[in-house]
Order: structure tokens, then C-alpha cells, then sequence
């Protein structure tokens, strides 16, 4: 008896890498500026490349004044509600809420319709857990530093360039 449940329990730990290593998308490199503060690359359709600082306690993913007049220009964003929360600081402050049309993080991981919280001035872009949930699960690693995420779909392009490189012979 005991043989048949360690032999159970080496099949499940075989087979668990081929189970769960398959739900994650996309891993994208982190850079540590300090204080840990971690930042990724990524690109807002409308407004260019941009960097986000990595901040899994904002429940919104936010932008700053500039860059919603540029999505605003190019028609890539969309008046939700007013939204009234805390700050990391304990003051309050209401702030616009838009759906952003599409958000990549990284070099291949497109998310649309993602709410983002505008704030004031040239404040830096935070990528809080409006986009991060469109990604979830997801794994938010020290060393290295990386995110690790799923559910990640191709942008514009990308499609193309996988169905070519399987025609390659």
C-alpha cells in the first residue's frame, strides 16, 4: 500500500511541471532602480513606450495627465467613472478612471480595455492590479527579477510572424 501511494505521489511530481509550467505566457525582465522599486517596459498604443513601476498594492493600473491627452488624441481611451482612494501617503484624492485600449507589457504580452486611474502632472505609470489581474496567474520574482504571466494574447502583427515561422522548413 504504501508502495502504490509513493508511486502515486512520483507520477503527480513527474507530471506537475507538464500541468502547471504550460499556463504561463510570457516572463518579462524587471530592473531594480532602488528601494525595491521594480519597473517593466511597455508600451501604451497611442502614447508610445513607457515604463511602469511594478506596484501589486495599487488596484489600478495608473497614467499621468500627459499621457492621457496623447490617448485621448489618437481615440484610444474611454471616460469610465471618477474614482475616489487612498494614497500610499493616508491623503485621498479623486481621479478619472479610463479604459485604455491596449496595453502591452514586456515584448509580448497585450492586454485591451484596461482600466487605468490618471493622476496628476508627469507621475510616473503604475502597473497595478487592473492590468496585472488581466494576467493572472501571475509571479512576481525577487531573483531574478521578473514577472511571470499568463494569459497573455498577441498583438497587431504577432499572429503573422508565428503562422510564417511555421511554414519555415
Amino acid at each position: 500500500m504504501v508502495l502504490k501511494k509513493l508511486l502515486a505521489a512520483g507520477v503527480f511530481l513527474a507530471l506537475a511541471p507538464v500541468a502547471f509550467g504550460g499556463q504561463y505566457d510570457a516572463t518579462i525582465p524587471m530592473t531594480d532602480k532602488g528601494s525595491i522599486s521594480y519597473y517593466v517596459q511597455g508600451h501604451i498604443d497611442g502614447a508610445g513606450d513607457t515604463e511602469f513601476m511594478v506596484d501589486t498594492g495599487s488596484s489600478y493600473m495608473t497614467i499621468n495627465e500627459e499621457t492621457l491627452a496623447a490617448l485621448k488624441k489618437e481615440g484610444n481611451v474611454r471616460y469610465v467613472r471618477k474614482l475616489r482612494g487612498r494614497l500610499a501617503n493616508g491623503a485621498e484624492l479623486e481621479v478619472p478612471v479610463y479604459s485604455v485600449k491596449t496595453v502591452r507589457i514586456g515584448s509580448g504580452c497585450h492586454f485591451s480595455n484596461v482600466e487605468a486611474a490618471v493622476f496628476p502632472g508627469k507621475t510616473r505609470q503604475i502597473l497595478g492590479l487592473s492590468a496585472l489581474s488581466e494576467a493572472a496567474p501571475f509571479v512576481f520574482s525577487m531573483d531574478p527579477p521578473s514577472l511571470v504571466l499568463s494569459h497573455c494574447t498577441k498583438g497587431p502583427g504577432q499572429e503573422l510572424a508565428a503562422a510564417e515561422l511555421q511554414r519555415l522548413p
